[in-house]
């Protein structure tokens, strides 16, 4: 079903009053596909963001194609960011996903100032570039292709299986540019895992995407974020998730307890009273000082986890102190000519490959490979030798782009 006849009428953009004065709202859309849920799309002014940094980096920078998650984890952190929009961090950032319809566009023009120094760029860091809407709206690889044709390095944490059906572009982009990977698992049993993240994929999907992503050469960290308090910090669900995550073929473990901001704090309570109010005295008490658990907790939590990381053969990745994303590889060495800027892995430093070079058209992924509601056709199982021999070819398939196709004609020429 095309999403044009599912379009809000003018009348109704009254009910969201922060997102309705938006300059750059062009449109609001309801499908049946993604019961409850509108996704807003705007046209974006600016692509990158500059976050300011909390170690010998000065900075880090980030994109967020989205904003709001329909993952809909109860202890998201970027929950308070919807509020900016009068909306609240509750449930309406779980189902008013604004779209930056725009943003690889948007993207290719700030990465070709002078001025951009290549630094590494991490999406994932706020909300979820691979939920669910991106199997519609296809924002990722216009994205990861513009990072690529500049010499950016990249890095992408998710909780998303979708991230398989760009396994290919990103293993290419790898030959140019370093590109660094993290699937987000903090739950290891089934019936919470559903619970606390009920729009999700679930633990054993991300595992294999694990797998896959490993199989085709990158490396893939896996986040135990958050670890929570009473619930999965115990040393048999420790022990489980570590045994899993090293099977999948994790490269290392990060993990973390709970911190619960404000905006964020009243949300996980309110589902804690509800599935699990024996233990709303304890966290009362654990974050009664603050978003973050006592500094006595997370030296216990450590003294248990350390010794099972290590016993499963892991080790514990590296953080990226200023964007919370997985850390770069390309930091650490300064790129000749450049020393503002840190740059490693294959082809950096050089000019991009010119597969990178062919726009949207080079890099769009055949539409007859994905099912009705957007979803990859490959998810779930490995992709084969023969599919890395096919699909590379597949990406010369020209054809019209989702964005241009969804937009109302007349905005086509503001976009392209």
């Amino acid at each position: 079903m095309r999403w044009s006849a599912q379009e809000l009428s003018k009348e109704q953009t009254g009910a969201l009053p922060g997102l309705a004065r938006l300059n750059n709202l062009v449109r609001s859309v309801r499908t049946p596909a993604f019961a409850g849920i509108t996704f807003h799309e705007v046209l974006a002014k600016s692509a990158l963001n500059r976050v300011p940094g909390q170690s010998a980096m000065p900075f880090g920078w980030t994109i967020n194609p989205y904003r709001g998650c329909s993952h809909a984890c109860s202890y998201c952190f970027a929950r308070p960011t919807h509020t900016y929009l009068e909306l609240d961090a509750g449930k309406d950032f779980d189902n008013e996903i604004i779209v930056k319809v725009n943003v690889a566009e948007v993207l290719r023009k700030e990465l070709a100032k002078p001025s951009w120094g290549r630094h590494p760029v991490a999406l994932g860091t706020n909300t979820d570039p691979y939920q669910r809407a991106e199997g519609r709206y296809r924002l990722m690889p216009g994205v990861i292709a513009a990072l690529a044709q500049s010499g950016t390095p990249l890095s992408i944490l998710t909780k998303g299986t979708l991230l398989r059906r760009d396994l290919d572009l990103l293993v290419e982009a790898s030959e140019v540019i370093p590109v660094d990977l993290a699937m987000s698992i903090a739950i290891y049993d089934d019936e919470l895992q559903q619970a606390v993240e009920p729009g999700t994929p679930s633990t054993a999907a991300r595992l294999a995407t694990v797998t896959a992503v490993r199989e085709r050469g990158l490396d893939c960290s896996v986040f135990m974020m958050p670890i929570l308090p009473f619930l999965t910090d115990t040393k048999a669900h420790l022990d489980a998730a570590l045994r899993q995550a090293k099977a999948a073929g994790a490269s290392n473990i990060m993990y973390t307890a709970l911190h619960l901001r404000p905006g964020v704090k009243d949300w996980y309570l309110q589902w804690l009273a509800r599935d699990h109010p024996e233990l709303m005295p304890r966290y009362q008490e654990l974050y009664a000082k603050g978003a973050y658990a006592p500094k006595e907790y997370r030296i216990w939590l450590a003294a248990r986890i350390k010794p099972l990381i290590r016993a499963h053969g892991l080790e514990r990745g590296r953080e990226d102190p200023a964007t919370g994303g997985v850390r770069s590889s390309a930091l650490g060495r300064p790129q000749p000519g450049n020393p503002g800027a840190a740059a490693s892995g294959p082809g950096y430093g050089q000019d991009p490959s010119s597969r990178f070079a062919g726009g949207r058209s080079a890099v769009a992924f055949p539409a007859d490979d994905r099912d009705p509601i957007g979803r990859s056709a490959s998810a779930g199982r490995t992709l084969s030798s023969a599919d890395a021999a096919v699909r590379p070819a597949a990406y010369a398939r020209t054809r019209r782009s989702l964005i241009e196709e969804e937009l109302p004609p007349e905005l086509a020429p503001t976009l392209f």
